[in-house]
């Protein structure tokens, strides 16, 4: 099953998006106007090559573990709207929207 909700962060707002897997974590991820967060089924060196603006968190199973989580890798792109490793979930979310 795919669900889709939108998400209040303070004063932004953004999309949750959870796609649940058959014997798996489910895909989750927060796509804000300009890139989004994801968790670790995102492949990094693949966005990079994309040239998309990217961020994965890993560990988490729904959005609140995502704005909650730490930033664990960002694409270039994700690093020049300011989004760092270590960071919040939530804090990189709010520079994508």
């Amino acid at each position: 099953m795919i669900h889709t909700v939108p998400l209040k962060i303070d004063d932004k707002i953004a999309k949750g998006l959870k796609v649940d897997l058959p014997d798996s974590p489910p895909l989750v991820m927060i796509v804000g106007n300009t890139g989004f967060v994801m968790c670790g089924f995102l492949n990094v060196e693949a966005a990079e090559k994309l040239n998309v603006t990217a961020a994965m968190v890993s560990g988490v199973r729904n959005f609140e573990d995502i704005l909650e989580a730490e930033v664990k890798a960002v694409t270039s792109r994700a690093g020049n709207k300011g989004i760092k490793i270590g960071m919040k979930g939530k804090d990189a979310v709010k520079l994508l929207c």
